[in-house]
């Protein structure tokens, strides 16, 4: 089954490739801000007319130092430097290779010398951790770098200035082809194995095109980036989305300092993962638990605001403006995507006045694929293709789940290096298989199951999804994090057995004491019957082990469940 394309519903300027996209930006929001950046105590503005003029210093900077078609990784904490230096590469014919900070020093080796890296753009935080590792021919530029290890990437910046104003604009020469590799992004999701994603700049402008097409975005807004820039998902809107609508980016100093930046930058924009609004709404929640009455009148007043809004009156913002506040006193809008997510936390954040845009995606689809937009807003599914996407579902099972298979512009050139690898994900229809399972309601919209890798096939045949079963694990309010996972007995049967690491703040606050490992063992059990209470019977969990170490995690939170099988 392949359902009909999604129209766009908002206009849209066309552009072909990013250079395009950064001068219509640069002439239609002249002076408007790009980034606020700060520094110490200290804010300023860069605007887009400055912007453009530091993407054509540092294009200009690689050609001259590199030659053309060069390859330049970047391995650093998120900030204005990177983005330039992200969306310099591509605008100077390069290949940018962003690569994970959080990785160790041979991995990072590795895809250094997988990729032909030419030059390293880094800060002094990796120079400290890996500096003395990198091979000679590889240059590194650090921002910000004070020592002499690396060369200054203010120094390096000048020098493409300097050249730009002698005449010798070699940013000018630059032939931009829109199907030549621009981005290769070294992924190992969950698994722990690494495959080069290799994205076109047609990748990129298709996004923002179709994204666009169902999402507004005003020039107006403000987003706070704290997700990783390397990943696709948290990349492509700041540095595409962004600029295409004008709007300004802020940068967020780390998980620990999101709900202090948002009061200094007050954003209207947020891009997270369901992880993040999973504690954030946690902690709403229980603030509002330990005022006097307080579930009492979180309930009457999402009944009111609903009330209200049938007959065209907004009291979100009165109503729950403290909400609000936690957020910088503007939000309006978060983008969501990389995991399944409780329906009733969109629920709730639509209550507070602050829509979430959650969706599906992938790093072989520049990131997004399926999306609920601005006038479908479901809260228990991903929503609909894209303007211009087609999916479909492929060898389904008897209740109408298969494997998601989705086609478009968005799709990778495919892996690096890798031929049988590609072969194994597009059919011959131009259709990339995603290894999701899904299926589609009556209406349309897709509804992910889980990953065909992670299904539990028991004696009997009967498939269960770990991601349902987990959904209703970390729901209870004792528990941080799980993974399901299929275990054989003693008879070599399979059976359902779940790793649970309980939330020991949350149980010593409720309980008035820390737990002894006899109580922790038999909270964790009760959870677990709770949870086999809502599920049939071949589906339930039939032994758990409750952890006392923190699962080893993506740096997007998701669990890699190769890292943390159980022996």
């Amino acid at each position: 089954m392949t359902n009909a394309l999604t129209q766009p519903f908002y206009q849209v300027r066309e552009f072909s490739h990013i250079r395009q996209l950064m001068e219509m930006s640069a002439e239609l929001f002249a002076e408007r801000p790009a980034f606020e950046i700060k520094r110490g105590d200290e804010h300023f503005n860069i605007t887009y007319r400055q912007y453009l003029a530091d993407i054509d210093s540092l294009s200009t900077a690689l050609i001259d130092r590199l030659g053309p078609r060069f390859r330049a990784a970047i391995c650093a904490d998120n900030c204005y430097e990177y983005c330039l230096t992200y969306v310099s590469v591509i605008c100077a014919g390069g290949v940018v290779v962003p690569v994970d900070k959080e990785l160790h020093t041979d991995d990072i080796l590795g895809i250094l010398r997988t990729a032909d890296v030419n030059m390293l753009f880094c800060d002094e935080k990796f120079l400290q951790k890996h500096g003395g590792a990198i091979p000679p021919e590889i240059q590194l530029v650090c921002y910000r770098q004070t020592g002499t290890q690396a060369e200054s990437f203010d120094s390096f910046l000048a020098g493409g200035r300097a050249l730009n104003e002698s005449g010798k604009t070699l940013y000018k020469d630059v032939a931009h082809d829109p199907e030549q590799l621009c981005t290769l992004l070294f992924t190992s999701g969950t698994t722990g194995l690494f495959k080069g994603v290799m994205l076109c700049q047609r990748n990129f402008a298709f996004e923002v095109k179709a994204a666009m097409g169902v999402l507004k975005i005003y020039p107006e807004d403000c987003g706070i980036s704290l997700l990783p820039l390397h990943h696709t998902f948290e990349s492509s809107i700041i540095l595409f989305f962004a600029p295409y609508c004008g709007a300004k980016v802020t940068f967020c100093e780390g998980f620990s300092h999101v709900l202090r930046n948002m009061k200094e930058f007050n954003p209207t924009i947020f891009v997270a993962v369901p992880q993040v609004l999973e504690i954030v709404h946690k902690r709403i929640l229980k603030a509002i638990a330990k005022k006097k009455n307080g579930a009492v009148k979180f309930k009457v007043g999402k009944a009111l605001c609903k009330g209200a809004s049938r007959v065209g009156i907004d009291l979100k913002h009165i109503v729950f403006k403290e909400i609000q506040e936690t957020f910088g006193g503007h939000m309006r809008m978060i983008i969501c995507g990389g995991a399944p997510i409780d329906p009733q936390i969109i629920k709730d954040f639509d209550a507070f006045g602050i829509q979430v845009v959650f969706g599906y995606g992938l790093t072989e689809c520049a990131p997004l694929a399926i999306i609920n937009h601005d006038r479908l807003r479901t809260t228990d599914s991903v929503g609909k293709p894209l303007p211009g996407v087609r999916a479909k579902i492929v060898d389904r099972d008897e209740n109408g789940i298969g494997e998601l298979c989705v086609k478009g512009g968005m799709v990778m050139l495919g892996y690096y290096n890798n031929p049988a690898a590609t072969a194994e994900v597009m059919d011959s229809d131009g259709y990339f298989h995603t290894g999701d399972l899904a299926f589609v309601d009556k209406k349309g919209n897709y509804h992910l199951t889980g990953r065909i890798k992670n299904v539990i096939v028991t004696a009997n045949g009967k498939n269960i999804y770990p991601e349902e079963l987990e959904y209703h694990i970390n729901a209870d309010p004792f528990v941080a994090a799980s993974m399901v996972e299929g275990i054989a007995d003693e008879d070599g049967e399979i059976h359902v057995h779940a790793q649970i690491l309980p939330d020991t703040k949350e149980i010593e606050e409720q309980k008035g004491k820390a737990p002894s490992p006899e109580e922790l063992d038999q909270i964790i059990k009760d959870v677990v019957r709770r949870v086999n209470d809502k599920l049939p019977g071949f589906k339930r969990i039939r032994s758990f082990t409750v952890r006392t170490k923190a699962f080893v995690t993506t740096t997007t939170q998701k669990i890699k469940r190769d890292a943390n099988q159980s022996k």
